[in-house]
C-alpha cells in the first residue's frame, strides 16, 4: 500500500513560535534562545496504524515521509520476575531488543533503531546528500543495519574504542562507511569529526536531539506502555547518555495527555548515569541548567573505566529549551548513578529474574529502579515504566556475527578539508 506522509508542523519550545518544516529543519532561525524544536501531529489522537508493519503503527506521531524494511516496536509486558523482587504491583517492562519469546525482534538489539527508522524515513528517498551520523556505539549499529538493509548511504562517527559494539548478523552493505577516531578519543570527538565532514556540501548531519525524528522515533517506548495500559505512566526510568531518550517520552506523555483518553500527565522522569562519568548527575543536584565543567581529558578518562560507553556523551541537549533539564524539572523527576558493580549485579540479577539479558545501559535503569524504591520515591501500587533500552545479544549472535571494521581512522586535529577529502576518497 502507498504511505501517505504524516502530516505535522513544529513550534518552537522556548517561544511557542510556530514554523514549517522545510524537510531538515532542526531549530527555530528566529529563537532568540536555544531551543529545541518539536512535532505537532494535525492527528492530535493517539492512533494505531495496525495495517502498517513494525515501528511504523505509530506512523501518526512520527514526522515521516515513508516506511522501511525491516523495522520492530518496543514491546511492552507487566513484569513479574522484577516486579516481585522489589514488591511492585504495577511494573511494566518497555523493552527493545532481541527476544522473540515477548514478540521483540530489532536484530542491533537496541532501542536505537528507533531513531534510525524513523530519521531515515524522514529524508526523501531523492536525496543525493550523504547522511553523516555520530556514535558512541549503539547508534552506529543501529543506522548501519538499517541503512545497509535499505540501501541509504551512510557515513558514521565513532571512537575506535566502541568499535566492538558494531557486530552484524551478516557483511553489511558498501553503502555504509566506517569512520573512527583514534584510541583514548571519545563521543565528543566523534562529534566532532562528523561536524568538520558535514562543512562540505556533499554531506548533512542527522542532527541529534536537536532532530524531531529523532526524539520521535524513541518516543514510540511511550506509545508502547500506553498503547498496552490505557494511561501515561506515573513514573518513568531510563539510563540516558545525552537524556534525548527521555525528553522524547516527556514529549509525547504531554501528546497522550493532551489526547484526554490517557489521563492526565503526572509522569516523573527518573535517568541515571553510569559512575563516575556523572556531568548530568552533577548539574542536576547542583540544580545547574549550565553543565558543570568537566576538562576534556577527565571527561575522556571516565569514558574509558564506566562499562556503559554508550552513556558518555559530554555534549548532551540539558540545558537547552526543550532539553534533560527542563524535563526533569517539569516533571518533578531526579537523577541517580550506577557504578560498574551495579551493572554486573543487574546483568545477572535480571536475566534471572526476567529470563533474557540486557545492555549495560539497561542495568544502570533497573540500578535506578532499585534505588528509587528503596529511597521512596515510588509507590508500590504506582504505574511504572521501566525502558530496558537494549538487550538480548546473547541470542540475537548466538549462530554467529561479523564486524564492521572502520574503513577509515582519522586522528581528530585534522581540518575540514583534510577530513572531506578522506572520506570522499572511499565513495
Amino acid at each position: 500500500m502507498r504511505f501517505e506522509p504524516t502530516k505535522y508542523g513544529l513550534i518552537n519550545v522556548a517561544t511557542g513560535r510556530l514554523l514549517e518544516d522545510e524537510g531538515w529543519t532542526m531549530s527555530d532561525p528566529q529563537s532568540p534562545e536555544p531551543s529545541l524544536v518539536r512535532a505537532v501531529y494535525d492527528n492530535r489522537e493517539f492512533t494505531v496504524r495496525k495495517e502498517l508493519d513494525g515501528i511504523y503503527r505509530y506512523a501518526n506521531w512520527m514526522p515521516i515521509k515513508r516506511t522501511l524494511k525491516h523495522s520492530c516496536a518496543p514491546v511492552t509486558y507487566k513484569s513479574r520476575g522484577l516486579a516481585r523482587y522489589l514488591d511492585l504491583e504495577n511494573l511494566y517492562i518497555t523493552f527493545s531488543g532481541w527476544n522473540p519469546r515477548i514478540g521483540a525482534k530489532m536484530k542491533t538489539c537496541s532501542f536505537k533503531e528507533t531513531e534510525a527508522y524513523s530519521v531515515l524515513a524522514r529524508m526523501d528517498k531523492r536525496e543525493k546528500r550523504v547522511l553523516v551520523v555520530q556514535s558512541a556505539g549503539n547508534t552506529a549499529r543501529a543506522f548501519a543495519q538499517v541503512c545497509s538493509d535499505n540501501g541509504i548511504p551512510v557515513v558514521i562517527c565513532v571512537p575506535l574504542d566502541s568499535c566492538h559494539d558494531l557486530w552484524f548478523r551478516k557483511p553489511l552493505d558498501k553503502c555504509v562507511k566506517l569512520i573512527a577516531v583514534p584510541h583514548g578519543c571519545d563521543y565528543y570527538d566523534a562529534i566532532a569529526l562528523g561536524e568538520k565532514l558535514a562543512t562540505d556540501p556533499a554531506f548533512f548531519l542527522e542532527g541529534g536531539a536537536k532532530n524531531v525524528a529523532r526524539r520521535d522515533g524513541m518516543g514510540t517506548t511511550i506509545l508502547s506502555f500506553a498503547e498496552k495500559v490505557g494511561r501515561i505512566p506515573d513514573a518513568y526510568f531510563q539510563a540516558v547518555g545525552s537524556g534525548t531518550g527521555a525528553i522524547a517520552a516527556w514529549e509525547n506523555a504531554q501528546r497522550l495527555a493532551a489526547d484526554g483518553r490517557f489521563g492526565e500527565n503526572h509522569m516523573r522522569v527518573y535517568v541515571a548515569q553510569n559512575a563516575p562519568f556523572s556531568l548530568m548527575y552533577d548539574s542536576w543536584k547542583q540544580e545547574s541548567r549550565k553543565l558543570v565543567d568537566l576538562e576534556p581529558e577527565e571527561g575522556r578518562r571516565q569514558a574509558e573505566v564506566i562499562l556503559a560507553k554508550v552513556l558518555s556523551n559530554r555534549k548532551p541537549p540539558y540545558g537547552i529549551a526543550g532539553g534533560l533539564f527542563d524535563t526533569l524539572k517539569e516533571s518533578g523527576g531526579d537523577v541517580f548513578l550506577a557504578d560498574n558493580n551495579d551493572i554486573v549485579f543487574w546483568l545477572l540479577q535480571f536475566r534471572n529474574l526476567e529470563g533474557y539479558d540486557l545492555l549495560p545501559a539497561a542495568c544502570v535503569a533497573v540500578t535506578a529502579l532499585d534505588k528509587a524504591v528503596k529511597e521512596g520515591k515510588v509507590k508500590k501500587d504506582e504505574y511504572i515504566m521501566l525502558n530496558c533500552t537494549g538487550g538480548g545479544t546473547l541470542g540475537a549472535i548466538s549462530k554467529g556475527f561479523v564486524l564492521k571494521q572502520p574503513d577509515l581512522v582519522l586522528e581528530p586535529d585534522l581540518d575540514a578539508e583534510q577530513v572531506v577529502r578522506k572520506v570522499k576518497n572511499l565513495f
